[in-house]
């Protein structure tokens, strides 16, 4: 089965097993040049593999800032 999220404001078909970090995989960026939030709240990177994705979930990415 499979269920409707958005990414970055655009609808996105997962499968209802995806997690946040299938799902970083499946954009075809590195995982470590991106940063993610689901639902307004950041995840960092080691625990997107625990972030079980669900309908009608927001997913942003976006490109972490450093410097300082």
């Amino acid at each position: 089965m499979s269920f409707e999220i958005t990414v970055n404001g655009e609808p996105r078909t997962v499968e209802d097993t995806a997690t946040l970090a299938d799902l970083v995989s499946a954009l075809g960026q590195p995982p470590q040049a991106l940063a993610t939030a689901v639902n307004g709240e950041f995840v960092p990177r080691g625990a997107r593999e625990g972030v079980q994705l669900r309908a009608g979930d927001a997913v942003f990415t976006f490109q972490p800032i450093t410097g300082g």
